[in-house]
């Protein structure tokens, strides 16, 4: 079993920066892919960004692909989002995910769906 403890939400003011980060408890095993959603009022949770736990291999959703920038140390068992040039529409409930089933090494899945642990999400809010 693995939970998840995100932290470092807030409000930032357009332009701005936040990170956040996503503590895990229990093993995190090669196999796992990690993933960033967010979820803003009235709309479907949304990929963002994902990251191999073994090889550190990512990927981002184009809405945040230069701004935004996922990673992970294995040694704190934590994965980070580091989130720059932020913009109202960025404001959102960020959630972490962990798949157990992710191929090792590759980049892994955007399905929502696929995740099987999420945390607990915390909330980012970005003034205009």
């Amino acid at each position: 079993q693995v939970q998840l403890v995100e932290s470092g939400g807030g409000l930032v003011q357009a332009g701005g920066s936040l990170r956040l980060s996503c503590a895990a408890s229990g093993r995190l095993f090669s196999s796992y892919g990690m993933g960033w959603f967010r979820q803003a009022p009235g709309k479907e949770r949304e990929f963002v960004a994902a990251i191999s736990w073994s090889h550190g291999s990512t990927y981002n959703s184009d809405s945040v692909k230069s701004r935004f920038t996922i990673s992970r140390d294995n040694a704190k068992n934590t994965v980070y989002l580091q989130m720059n040039s932020l913009k109202p529409e960025d404001t959102a409930v960020y959630y972490c995910a962990a798949d157990r089933d992710a191929i090792t090494g590759a980049i892994p899945t955007t399905e929502s769906a696929e995740y099987d642990y999420w945390g607990q999400g915390t909330q980012v809010t970005v003034s205009s």
